[in-house]
């Protein structure tokens, strides 16, 4: 289990009456709670934070493996929709969590439940369960059809009398998105959070009273985004940049590669900010300086124990004016000459606590920027790196997280590993072994807003430059079991962009977004049969996925929900995957069912075609259904081990072939405008559309696949695989049948080696696609799933992994 997988319980509910019906979540915050979190997909959450990079990392400190034994009972919970957990310390400075979340039947197991303890506590008008697993006590109930649970007494007797009616707490609550895998809500005053900065000086319980984040979790970085609000103009830092604007940061164009990062804030009127500033400190009005009048940014380059101020200047001649009394030269650094500064400890009194250093006794002047230290080498490696262009601005880490962020920003911060790890050590209160070295640059940004701030951060792993020709890995993620059958993209409507569906042993089915995240999972009754298709059916550009196993028919839509009147039960087994026309176009689908020797066709209103009229073949179907068009007109086909079927849409014989031969288990298909599939000995059986039949001699073991496209045939057989009449000799080994993919107007064949487990990818002329094979556990699904021009390809990694790869 990981920090944010919370999942549920065990109880005896009962329900209670109450005056006042509380039908919202947050009404049952509890009144003490000071750090909220929301989630409308726990599965997807999750899965999240168990594949995310940094998460991971985090795990290993001692804050967080302490916070993950107190929830271990919190492992059951199965919630539709959405839930809360709620974070509240006591007098005694003890951690303590309430859940919240709408009650339905099968919201909790109890089953297989070691360790597990229970017993009813029955109070006037209420009916508590107090559980006990692993040592850990939690206590849960039933309020107005919402489940609530704590691991406090106090707090639960609370939920019974208390109503949350924070107004402005509900206010922040709402800006939060519903369709994020995580939000988190919190009160600066909290006993979790201390700080979100480099300085101490800093805190974030002056800094403002309220945050409201949205997380966007993925493999290999985390985005926020959200607000933060303060009631108080006078007593929150975040007010300091009122009635100001924010403006464009420059500070990494002048911060070294090699620093620690830096602190940038911004406005468009020095004189506004100053009185903000001041009356923040409740100070008096600060001496008039004329050295920050044409400043609009000013900066805090940190370099260990090390700091240099930056000031931005939009005219360079006056703030050179007003260090007129401060041209004292001692040193020189490539032609750029350094100065004593008599007044370092300005930049405190003006702008703390912002800024806290007061040692600047040097400075220089580079372009636009006014350079002030205490180390002579900083100023020297500053004025180097800009020279050389190796500034920050330069690295493709910055430039990758600097996507993510507004140009303009009031407060901007960027850290290096080293500081994140201490920011994160202090709110952790504790310096445990992790590491974050590819973490190179990772950010926070406030841009201020009448009288609230937006909120941008990102933490994200730096990545390995994908040269031309090269693959790359996308992302690797776990999910919850072993993997049942092969990871293949289907179609996101909204997007126009792909998705990833796959099943799990537990027969579970995921659909997980292109930068994955399990958007959803649902259980099946039964294995998916072969391939999954996507149908309209409403005629609205909206797809859902079609499928079919042993003993249903299955129609889902984009959320994970059963189209009615499906699913469609079977008493009778289903035995080749489901086979989905649409003869002419026009989103009239037909669903044709196997089972054995029949062959049933339905409407997507699960009703039987009556206009369909072939009862049964003569033996057992070992093929699945196919539809062609030729001329104008349909073919449906399908074999047994001796018989070619060819149909026409109404279940009638349209061709008989002319003669008769044991059939493999190959589908048949359309290749060379012939019907075309092999024999058990490994015979190519062709058949026109007037029932001639021509075979050919393939050499093709009794064990062998085949696939084909209108003009190009591809087989395997053993470790020989042809392409166009074109053999590769493989390895010797475990291959899966070849898959062809016709993209950008080229034709790419994969096989994969499950017992080397490697992919191997052929162009037409049966020439391997550079830098493979690559590894990978099944066969793969192969497309351009975003709005790049790369492709992408999707596998099986362990046993319970999907990996994605980009072909760069």
């Amino acid at each position: 289990m990981r920090f944010f997988c919370f999942a549920l319980f065990i109880a005896v509910f009962s329900c209670t009456k109450h005056k006042t019906t509380r039908t919202k979540l947050n009404q049952f915050i509890p009144e003490n709670a000071s750090v909220i979190l929301k989630t409308s997909n726990i599965e997807g959450l999750k899965s999240a934070v168990q594949n995310n990079d940094f998460i991971q990392k985090l795990s290993k400190s001692n804050s967080y493996k302490t916070l993950e034994s107190k929830l271990d009972a919190l492992s059951l919970l199965q919630p539709k929709g959405e839930l809360l957990v709620c974070f509240s310390n006591d007098k005694s400075d003890s951690l303590q969590y309430s859940i919240v979340t709408k009650y339905h039947k099968n919201l909790v197991k109890t089953d297989s439940l070691p360790n597990y303890i229970e017993e009813t506590i029955t109070q006037k008008n209420s009916s508590i369960t107090k559980s006990k697993l692993n040592n850990n006590t939690f206590y849960s109930t039933i309020i107005d059809s919402i489940f609530f649970a704590s691991s406090s007494k106090k707090i639960m007797d609370a939920a019974f009398l208390h109503i949350n009616e924070n107004a402005e707490l509900e206010k922040i609550y709402n800006t939060t998105d519903q369709n994020k895998s995580l939000s988190v809500i919190m009160i600066s005053d909290n006993a979790f959070v201390k700080s979100l900065f480099i300085e101490d000086s800093i805190s974030l319980k002056n800094f403002s009273n309220y945050f409201a984040l949205d997380a966007d979790i993925n493999q290999d970085e985390i985005l926020i985004n959200g607000i933060t609000k303060a009631t108080d103009s006078s007593d929150s830092l975040i007010h300091v940049f009122k009635h100001t604007v924010p403006q464009e940061n420059e500070i990494q164009n002048i911060t070294p590669s090699n620093s620690d990062g830096f602190l940038s804030f911004t406005f468009d009127n020095f004189k506004t900010f100053e009185t903000n500033v001041s009356k923040f400190n409740k100070t008096d009005s600060i001496p008039s300086t004329e050295l920050f009048d044409y400043v609009t940014e000013i900066g805090v380059i940190y370099e260990d124990k090390n700091r240099a101020i930056v000031l931005n200047s939009i005219d360079v001649i006056a703030t050179k004016d007003a260090l007129l009394s401060e041209l004292n030269v001692t040193d020189t650094y490539r032609q750029i000459e350094i100065f004593s500064f008599s007044k370092p400890q300005v930049f405190s009194n003006t702008f703390h606590p912002l800024i806290s250093f007061n040692n600047a006794t040097k400075y220089c002047v580079v372009d636009n920027f006014f350079v002030f230290a205490d180390s002579l080498e900083m100023l020297q490696n500053i004025i180097a790196n800009y020279q050389n262009k190796t500034t920050l601005s330069q690295q493709s880490y910055f430039k990758s997280i600097k996507a993510n962020l507004s140009d303009q920003s009031s407060l901007l911060m960027v850290v290096n590993p080293s500081i994140l790890k201490t920011i994160l050590d202090k709110n952790l209160q504790d310096n445990s072994n992790y590491t974050l070295n590819k973490y190179k640059a990772s950010a926070l940004q406030f841009i201020y807003d009448t009288n609230f701030a937006h909120v941008n951060g990102i933490i994200k792993k730096a990545k390995t430059r994908g040269y031309q020709n090269s693959i790359s890995e996308v992302f690797n993620i776990k999910l919850n079991a072993d993997l049942l059958n092969q990871p293949q993209f289907v179609t996101n409507h909204r997007t126009n962009q792909k998705e990833i569906v796959v099943q799990d042993v537990n027969n579970q089915l995921y659909l997980i977004s292109n930068k994955g995240k399990i958007l959803w999972k649902k259980q099946l009754q039964g294995a998916v049969l072969g391939k999954i298709e996507q149908i309209d059916i409403y005629k609205n550009g909206r797809l859902q996925l079609v499928f079919a196993t042993p003993k249903r028919i299955y129609v889902i839509d984009r959320n994970g929900n059963d189209v009615a009147p499906f699913p469609k039960k079977f008493s009778d087994q289903i035995t080749q995957p489901l086979s989905v026309f649409d003869y002419d176009k026009k989103k009239k689908y037909r669903l044709l069912v196997t089972q054995n020797k029949k062959v049933f066709m339905y409407d997507v209103s699960g009703k039987i075609v009556k206009g369909f009229t072939f009862k049964s073949a003569s033996k057992t179907i070992n093929s699945q259904p196919q539809h062609f068009r030729m001329s104008g007109k349909d073919y449906l086909t399908f074999k047994t081990e001796d018989r070619l079927y060819i149909l026409d849409r109404t279940g009638k014989t349209r061709v008989k072939p002319k003669t008769s031969v044991n059939f493999s288990n190959q589908n048949v298909f359309l290749y060379n405008n012939k019907f075309t599939t092999t024999t058990n000995n490994g015979h190519l059986v062709s058949i026109d559309t007037r029932g001639n039949t021509a075979t050919q001699n393939l050499n093709l073991s009794d064990h062998h696949h085949l696939d084909t496209t209108s003009k190009t045939l591809v087989t395997l057989t053993d470790n020989k695989l042809t392409i166009k009449s074109r053999t590769i000799e493989l390895d010797f080994g475990n291959y899966t049948p070849p898959k062809i993919f016709y993209l950008n107007d080229k034709i790419y064949v994969s096989v994969t080696d499950l017992q080397a487990q490697k992919i191997h990818l052929y162009d037409s002329q049966a020439k391997p696609i550079a830098n493979f094979p690559v590894y990978g556990n099944s066969q793969i699904s192969l497309d351009n799933i975003d709005k790049d021009r790369n492709l992408e390809f999707v596998t099986k990694g362990d046993s319970d992994a999907i990996i994605l790869y980009q072909m760069n």
